[in-house]
């Protein structure tokens, strides 16, 4: 069996997207039959100086899904429209809320996303 070390498994999960690092950590819950909740705030704590960076300038924003609402069907629908994404993924995004649809989106673009996914009838957050 291969061994790799902490950088290595830090550095894939550096080239992961969210969706695919979301994915990860439920498969890696159901196969060992554990719960994330402290990894998965050490990950946060790591990514924080990069974030503090951002926030300073505020040229970057992050489109977070928190809730879905009524019309989850438009919502999908917006969401894969945003993102570009497969009809699977964009419902995984959703059913995953509250989650990140576009990170690092300029200003425009980020307000231009929350303004499709609110008149689908979801509740949405810039970051």
């Amino acid at each position: 069996m291969a061994k790799y070390t902490n950088e290595e498994l830090l550095e894939a999960f550096g080239e992961m997207t969210l969706v695919e690092l979301s994915e990860f950590v439920k498969a890696f819950e159901e196969k060992f039959d554990v719960e994330a909740a402290a990894p998965v705030a050490a990950v946060a704590a790591v990514a924080a100086p990069g974030a503090a960076a951002e926030e300073e300038e505020k040229t970057e924003f992050d489109v977070v899904l928190t809730a879905v609402g009524d019309k989850k069907i438009q919502v999908i629908k917006a969401v894969k429209a945003i993102t570009n994404a497969g009809l699977a993924e964009a419902k995984a995004m959703v059913d995953g809320a509250p989650k990140a649809i576009l990170e690092k989106a300029k200003k425009e673009d980020a307000e231009k996303a929350k303004a499709q996914l609110e008149e689908a009838g979801a509740t949405v957050e810039l970051k």
